[in-house]
Order: C-alpha cells, then sequence, then structure tokens
C-alpha cells in the first residue's frame, strides 16, 4: 500500500472511532462502570474530609484527558501526590450521553463549567482559599479557560499542563487531511465536540489563545515529551506569558521514551516535576534517578 493510502486509512479509521464513541451501551456497562469507579484505590484520594497541611496548604485538583476518566488516568500520580502529604482530588466532566467511562468528549466550555463547580466543591470542603491544579492532555488546556472566562484565577494558584494541548494539534499531521474528507469536520464534531476545537486552528483555540496564553496571579508549568504523537508538534504545548516555566522531560533525563499518554499515566520523572511545581520553595533536582522516587 502506497504510503499516502495508509496515512488516509489511519485517518478514517481515526474518525469511525470517534463516530462509534456516540453509539448508546447497555445499562450493564453503566453499572460495571461505576462498580469499577466504586472499588478504586483511591484511599485518601477524593476524601472530603482530608484538610490540607501546613507544608502544603492547597488541595490539588486532578484533571483527566481527552477519552479517560477520573480513576484511571491518576493511579499513580495520585497516591504520588497523597503520600507527600497532600489532599488529593480528581473530577469527571466532559461526559457525552450514553458514553460511560470515556470522558473529556463533551464542549470544552461546558467542562469548564464543571471544573468549576467542582474546584468550588473541594474549596469549601477543605477550607482552603486556592487550588491547585494538575491536568494530563485537554485536562492541562481545559483549566486555562476556566482561569481566563470563569473566575477561575481568583480560585487557583499554579496550574502544571502535563503533554497539555495548548494551541491545537495536528495529531501528528492527520488533522491536515480534513479538507479532503468532505462531511470529516461535521462527523467528528457531532461524535465529540472536544476532539474538533483542540484541532489547530480551531475557533475554540484563537479564542483561548487570544490576548495571550496566560493570566495574572497563576503560575503555569508545562510538561512536555519531545515523543508526543497527539499533541503535535510537541513544542506547541509550550506557553508564553508572566510565571511560566516549560519543561522539556528529555532536557532532565535523555533516557526518557514516554510520549504522550505514558508520560501522563506513569512517567515518575515527569511527577517529581509535578511535584516541584505544586512546591517550588522545596523543589529538588530532576534526573533520570527521579524515576525510583
Amino acid at each position: 500500500m502506497l504510503p499516502w493510502k495508509r496515512v488516509l486509512r489511519s485517518f478514517a479509521t481515526l474518525l469511525l472511532a470517534a463516530a462509534a464513541l456516540t453509539v448508546p451501551v447497555t445499562s450493564a456497562a453503566h453499572a460495571e462502570t461505576a462498580a469499577f469507579a466504586e472499588s478504586a484505590p483511591t484511599s485518601g484520594w477524593n476524601d472530603f474530609s482530608c484538610k490540607p497541611s501546613a507544608a502544603h496548604p492547597r488541595p490539588v485538583v486532578l484533571v483527566h484527558g481527552t477519552l479517560a476518566n477520573s480513576v484511571d488516568n491518576w493511579l499513580v500520580l495520585a497516591p504520588y501526590l497523597e503520600d507527600r502529604g497532600y489532599c488529593v482530588f480528581s473530577l469527571d466532566y466532559g461526559q457525552l450521553p450514553g458514553v460511560p467511562f470515556f470522558h473529556a468528549l463533551g464542549p470544552i466550555d461546558k467542562s469548564a463549567e464543571q471544573l468549576s463547580a467542582y474546584v468550588d466543591k473541594v474549596l469549601a470542603a477543605t477550607g482552603a482559599t486556592k487550588a491547585d491544579l494538575v491536568g494530563h492532555s485537554q485536562g492541562g488546556m481545559m483549566p486555562r479557560y476556566y482561569l481566563k472566562f470563569l473566575g477561575g484565577a481568583a480560585k487557583v494558584n499554579a496550574l502544571v499542563g502535563i503533554a497539555p494541548n495548548s494551541h491545537g494539534t495536528t495529531l501528528s499531521g492527520l488533522t491536515n487531511l480534513l479538507p479532503f474528507f468532505p462531511g470529516a469536520e461535521d462527523v467528528l464534531n457531532a461524535a465529540s465536540p472536544a476532539l474538533a476545537q483542540q484541532i489547530a486552528g480551531s475557533d475554540f483555540m484563537t479564542n483561548l489563545n487570544a490576548g495571550g496564553d496566560t493570566v495574572p496571579g497563576v503560575r503555569y508549568t508545562v510538561i512536555a515529551t519531545k515523543y508526543d504523537e497527539v499533541v503535535t508538534p510537541y513544542r506547541t504545548q509550550f506557553l508564553t506569558g508572566a510565571n511560566v516555566k516549560n519543561v522539556l522531560i528529555q532536557d532532565l533525563c535523555p533516557l526518557d521514551l514516554s510520549e504522550h499518554a505514558l508520560i501522563g499515566l506513569m512517567d515518575k520523572i515527569a511527577f517529581h516535576e509535578v511535584a516541584n511545581a505544586l512546591d517550588p520553595a522545596r523543589a529538588t533536582r530532576t534526573t533520570c534517578a527521579s524515576a525510583l522516587s
């Protein structure tokens, strides 16, 4: 098969997979998903009786990525932060009707409203005046809408994005093929507004970044990998503005081969940088050995 035909087939497969997400699922699948979430190992995580310590006075809210959820995205990072004395919380957002387990598919502005309500709930429960946000992929970008348009800057101290889709993605060039598939953009938008909104050059991305990437009063950290195959080109993840730190994980450990999913799911080197971003006064150098921490 010619290379261009392989690319077209890959893109068509992507669109079909997105469209399949709109197929209704059975009540048994709903029950299975709920049971999984209920039995997830979240000891101390999502504990609304947790009170932040003097050492870590702000609760940490974890914001999952596209097609993920509040449990599976954080099975490693949540306990990692909990073990370091943080009150840790995570939410589900961007649900589509009839699609359990796989979230962050709905309109991003509506997802930001869900985040706003959840942060209010966490602050009320913990008694803290501000929270820190840590997000993977869409979860590292969607909070910027909350900060910029929904008053979140008054309630958030820091945003840490792990492989965030900060300026839209070309999806390794696949989105450039959309014009060659009549109706493909409509299919993508119908299947998942969030996927369509995350394409480079979308109206949503243009609006989000108009006037600058950041808002005053919030510290921003971006942790990226050069092997990212989803948010591409990877350097578009980086932010510009005041109080921004951009980190390329391979500058800290050239041996780190994590791509888009792994850097958010289980990369201890990236997680060490998350801990440094949450507590810069106690930051320690991140190296390849940080994977052992």
